[in-house]
């Protein structure tokens, strides 16, 4: 038998090799050049932005675009750049951790338990994976409204909690990753649901909870919060930042800031927890 090189697919050759690798060079070049521009614009002064033909790299870099968009953000109006920074950064919090902990609660059900309505429920929620924000703002509103709840952090974070999409992805990765008989197992040795749930459910839907963190932060902290909230001291940075974008071209570079420093949080996230993903994929799945 020959002897296969470790290291090496034994059904590709190296021109394959090669040729994978040149393919996916050209697609990560692609996926990348949007944020290499908006981290380039971000510094460019205010004559390198409207130059022409434009250049994608910097040639004078500078910071006056960050201390223009702090200035901006302090004098605009009676709320301060801080005031706006707590309520994104509160609401984005606590509709994460509601969130994965209402998604994963819900999907733990319905993956190992059958009840009555059970497939009804679901096939709701599967179904409203196809409604945009922009259909549900109208009914959304009306709710909120009714129940007194507009002007209000909670306008923001209850609807964050029931986003379908994270208890979809919840149940099917529960269903495929967690065994009946590990549930079973735990409960013959004398433990109890909230005790399956805490110390077997969770820990083994890490990769599932890290995915599900970094589609709702990036949802909630780009989110403007002007649908329920009017009072300019609950609105979100967003709006701020938004407002600032729309002052002219005078302001182009303090929007290309702040274009850079709405990306820094979802882009932080995604990279402190890829590896975790990845890592926890390879190493916590169990099959029956």
């Amino acid at each position: 038998m020959k002897k296969i090189k470790a290291g090496r697919q034994p059904n590709r050759s190296r021109a394959g090799d090669v040729g994978v690798a040149i393919v996916l060079i050209i697609f990560g070049a692609f996926f990348a050049f949007p944020l290499v521009y908006a981290i380039n614009a971000a510094f460019k002064p205010l004559n390198e932005l409207f130059i022409y033909p434009p250049k994608l790299f910097v040639q004078q870099p500078t910071t006056d675009n960050f201390s223009d968009l702090f200035l901006l953000l302090n004098k605009q109006g009676v709320v301060t750049f801080t005031r706006y920074m707590f309520n994104s950064i509160f609401v984005t919090t606590v509709g994460t951790i509601g969130h994965i902990f209402i998604a994963s609660a819900a999907a733990y059900v319905l993956a190992k338990y059958r009840f009555p309505g059970s497939r009804l429920f679901f096939s709701a929620v599967t179904v409203a994976l196809m409604f945009t924000g922009y259909v549900t703002q109208i009914p959304g509103y009306l709710i909120m409204a009714k129940l007194g709840l507009t002007n209000t952090y909670l306008s923001l974070i209850i609807p964050a909690f029931a986003m379908p999409m994270g208890l979809f992805l919840m149940k099917q990765f529960i269903e495929s990753s967690i065994p009946d008989v590990l549930i079973e197992a735990a409960k013959i040795d004398g433990a109890k649901e909230l005790k399956v749930y805490v110390s077997i459910v969770l820990p083994l839907v890490k990769p599932a909870i890290l995915t599900l963190m970094i589609f709702s932060i990036q949802a909630l902290w780009n989110n403007a919060g002007t649908t329920y909230i009017y009072r300019d001291e609950l609105k979100m940075l967003p709006f701020a930042l938004q407002t600032i974008g729309a002052g002219g071209v005078a302001r182009t570079g303090a929007a290309s800031a702040a274009t850079l420093f709405m990306m820094i949080l979802p882009l932080l996230c995604f990279i402190l927890a890829q590896s975790n993903i990845v890592e926890t994929m390879a190493s916590s799945g169990i099959k029956e």
